[in-house]
């Protein structure tokens, strides 16, 4: 059965930090890249940061970049987004996609609020 979990939300001020963790299993981690997707709240879904199966690639919408990291360990079935130099306008759902060929799975997602 596939799964990926995500964790790592919440509340936090303006300028702060949170890392999400997303936990993978059900299918072969490796063979897939991985995505964080966010959705704001009457707003469509976009795509945050996407890292190569290897993880040797990644990119990362412009709104982000400089601020958010994408990392995975293949080991641990594992992929991350560091948040850093956090704004209101990151306040969403973030949801971890898993994506081979024409083969995706999604996670339940983790709401961030950034708010003072």
């Amino acid at each position: 059965q596939v799964q990926l979990a995500e964790s790592g939300g919440g509340l936090v001020q303006p300028g702060g930090s949170l890392r999400l963790s997303c936990a993978a299993s059900g299918f072969v981690f490796r063979w897939y890249a991985m995505s964080w997707y966010r959705q704001a709240a009457g707003k469509e879904r976009e795509l945050v940061a996407r890292i190569s199966d290897v993880g040797d690639s990644t990119i990362y919408a412009i709104s982000v970049k400089g601020r958010f990291t994408i990392s995975r360990d293949n080991a641990k079935n594992m992929v991350y987004l560091q948040m850093n130099s956090l704004k209101p306008e990151d306040t969403a759902v973030y949801n971890c996609n898993a994506r081979n060929g024409g083969t995706n799975y999604w996670g339940q997602g983790t709401q961030v609020t950034v708010s003072s």
